[in-house]
Protein backbone atom coordinates (compact mmCIF):
# COMPACT_ATOMS: atom_id res chain seq x y z
CA UNK A 1 0.00 0.00 0.00
CA UNK A 2 1.14 3.64 -1.24
CA UNK A 3 2.12 5.27 2.34
CA UNK A 4 0.86 9.03 2.06
CA UNK A 5 1.49 11.86 4.03
CA UNK A 6 -0.82 13.76 5.89
CA UNK A 7 -1.09 17.61 6.35
CA UNK A 8 -1.10 19.07 9.11
CA UNK A 9 -4.63 20.81 8.06
CA UNK A 10 -5.47 16.64 7.24
CA UNK A 11 -4.24 16.13 11.05
CA UNK A 12 -6.13 18.44 12.32
CA UNK A 13 -9.37 17.55 10.86
CA UNK A 14 -8.95 14.01 11.94
CA UNK A 15 -8.56 15.21 15.96
CA UNK A 16 -11.46 17.56 15.12
CA UNK A 17 -13.53 14.97 14.06
CA UNK A 18 -12.17 12.19 17.09
CA UNK A 19 -13.15 15.38 19.76
CA UNK A 20 -16.81 15.49 17.69
CA UNK A 21 -17.44 12.11 19.44
CA UNK A 22 -15.77 12.95 22.60
CA UNK A 23 -12.43 10.72 21.47
CA UNK A 24 -15.10 7.78 22.91
CA UNK A 25 -13.88 4.66 21.11
CA UNK A 26 -17.79 3.17 21.02
CA UNK A 27 -17.93 5.83 18.30
CA UNK A 28 -15.21 4.13 16.10
CA UNK A 29 -17.73 3.67 13.78
CA UNK A 30 -19.21 6.79 13.39
CA UNK A 31 -15.34 8.35 13.19
CA UNK A 32 -14.89 5.92 10.43
CA UNK A 33 -17.43 7.21 8.14
CA UNK A 34 -16.72 10.72 8.89
CA UNK A 35 -12.84 10.26 8.00
CA UNK A 36 -13.90 8.45 4.97
CA UNK A 37 -15.57 11.06 4.19
CA UNK A 38 -13.33 13.38 4.20
CA UNK A 39 -10.29 11.44 2.56
CA UNK A 40 -12.71 9.20 0.00
CA UNK A 41 -10.92 6.30 1.89
CA UNK A 42 -9.10 5.07 4.77
CA UNK A 43 -5.54 4.79 4.38
CA UNK A 44 -3.11 3.38 6.88
CA UNK A 45 -1.78 6.80 7.96
CA UNK A 46 -5.24 7.92 9.16
CA UNK A 47 -6.66 4.51 10.50
CA UNK A 48 -3.18 4.28 12.86
CA UNK A 49 -3.95 8.56 14.06
CA UNK A 50 -7.72 7.68 14.69
CA UNK A 51 -6.19 4.89 16.55
CA UNK A 52 -3.93 6.87 18.88
CA UNK A 53 -7.02 9.62 19.19
CA UNK A 54 -9.26 7.06 20.14
CA UNK A 55 -6.86 5.10 22.63
CA UNK A 56 -7.21 1.71 20.79
CA UNK A 57 -5.40 -0.55 18.75
CA UNK A 58 -4.00 -0.15 15.28
CA UNK A 59 -5.05 -3.71 14.89
CA UNK A 60 -8.91 -2.76 16.11
CA UNK A 61 -8.95 -0.03 13.97
CA UNK A 62 -8.04 -2.06 10.69
CA UNK A 63 -10.08 -5.09 11.90
CA UNK A 64 -13.42 -2.85 11.93
CA UNK A 65 -12.42 -1.47 8.64
CA UNK A 66 -11.64 -4.34 6.53
CA UNK A 67 -14.80 -6.15 8.34
CA UNK A 68 -17.18 -3.78 7.00
CA UNK A 69 -17.56 -3.34 3.24
CA UNK A 70 -18.77 0.23 3.59
CA UNK A 71 -14.71 1.21 4.62
CA UNK A 72 -12.32 1.18 2.04
CA UNK A 73 -8.68 1.55 2.11
CA UNK A 74 -8.07 2.10 -1.81
CA UNK A 75 -8.43 5.27 -3.14
CA UNK A 76 -12.23 4.77 -5.13
CA UNK A 77 -12.79 6.62 -8.40
CA UNK A 78 -15.22 9.98 -8.34
CA UNK A 79 -17.54 7.79 -9.53
CA UNK A 80 -17.89 4.25 -7.44
CA UNK A 81 -19.54 1.55 -9.42
CA UNK A 82 -21.13 -1.31 -7.19
CA UNK A 83 -22.48 -4.52 -8.83
CA UNK A 84 -24.63 -6.19 -6.42
CA UNK A 85 -24.13 -10.10 -6.53
CA UNK A 86 -26.31 -11.15 -4.06
CA UNK A 87 -28.68 -14.23 -5.03
CA UNK A 88 -31.42 -12.27 -6.74
CA UNK A 89 -28.78 -10.60 -9.01
CA UNK A 90 -26.64 -13.03 -9.72
CA UNK A 91 -29.43 -15.28 -10.99
CA UNK A 92 -30.54 -13.31 -13.07
CA UNK A 93 -27.39 -11.96 -15.06
CA UNK A 94 -25.16 -9.81 -12.87
CA UNK A 95 -21.70 -11.99 -13.58
CA UNK A 96 -22.22 -10.40 -17.21
CA UNK A 97 -23.18 -6.79 -16.38
CA UNK A 98 -19.43 -7.21 -14.30
CA UNK A 99 -17.83 -8.41 -17.09
CA UNK A 100 -19.15 -5.76 -19.42
CA UNK A 101 -17.84 -2.93 -16.96
CA UNK A 102 -14.45 -4.48 -16.36
CA UNK A 103 -14.32 -4.49 -20.33
CA UNK A 104 -15.75 -0.74 -21.11
CA UNK A 105 -13.55 0.04 -18.32
CA UNK A 106 -10.37 -1.83 -19.08
CA UNK A 107 -10.04 -2.55 -15.45
CA UNK A 108 -10.81 -5.84 -12.82
CA UNK A 109 -13.12 -5.24 -9.79
CA UNK A 110 -11.35 -3.72 -7.31
CA UNK A 111 -9.34 -1.07 -9.73
CA UNK A 112 -10.27 2.10 -10.63
CA UNK A 113 -9.46 3.54 -13.92
CA UNK A 114 -5.88 5.42 -14.53
CA UNK A 115 -7.85 8.62 -14.88
CA UNK A 116 -9.39 8.54 -11.44
CA UNK A 117 -12.95 8.76 -13.02
CA UNK A 118 -14.29 5.10 -12.60
CA UNK A 119 -13.81 1.88 -9.31
CA UNK A 120 -15.15 -0.79 -10.10
CA UNK A 121 -16.11 -3.15 -7.13
CA UNK A 122 -19.00 -5.80 -6.31
CA UNK A 123 -21.18 -6.21 -2.95
CA UNK A 124 -23.76 -8.69 -1.51
CA UNK A 125 -26.99 -7.70 -1.44
CA UNK A 126 -28.21 -3.66 -1.61
CA UNK A 127 -31.97 -4.69 -0.70
CA UNK A 128 -33.43 -3.76 -4.01
CA UNK A 129 -34.10 -7.77 -5.46
CA UNK A 130 -36.97 -6.95 -7.25
CA UNK A 131 -34.87 -4.69 -9.27
CA UNK A 132 -32.37 -7.32 -9.77
CA UNK A 133 -29.82 -6.77 -11.44
CA UNK A 134 -29.15 -3.72 -9.51
CA UNK A 135 -25.90 -1.55 -10.17
CA UNK A 136 -25.25 1.93 -7.81
CA UNK A 137 -22.89 4.23 -9.02
CA UNK A 138 -22.57 6.70 -5.82
CA UNK A 139 -25.67 7.22 -4.74
CA UNK A 140 -27.59 6.44 -7.79
CA UNK A 141 -28.93 3.13 -8.13
CA UNK A 142 -29.87 1.31 -11.42
CA UNK A 143 -31.97 -1.42 -11.81
CA UNK A 144 -33.07 -4.07 -13.88
CA UNK A 145 -29.23 -3.64 -15.88
CA UNK A 146 -28.30 -5.72 -18.82
CA UNK A 147 -24.92 -6.25 -20.57
CA UNK A 148 -25.97 -4.25 -23.26
CA UNK A 149 -26.77 -1.03 -21.07
CA UNK A 150 -23.68 -0.64 -19.57
CA UNK A 151 -22.32 1.46 -22.23
CA UNK A 152 -25.44 4.19 -22.20
CA UNK A 153 -24.56 3.94 -18.04
CA UNK A 154 -20.89 4.38 -18.54
CA UNK A 155 -21.33 7.48 -21.45
CA UNK A 156 -23.64 9.15 -18.53
CA UNK A 157 -20.87 10.06 -16.66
Amino acid sequence: MTEIKLSECNVEKIKELCKKFNNDSGELINVLHGAQEVFGYLPAEVQELIAEELKVSVAHVYGVVSFYSFFSMLPKGKFPISICMGTACYVRGAEKVVDEFKQMLNIKVGDTTPDGKFSLSCLRCVGACGLAPVVTIGDKVYGRVSASEVKKIIAEY
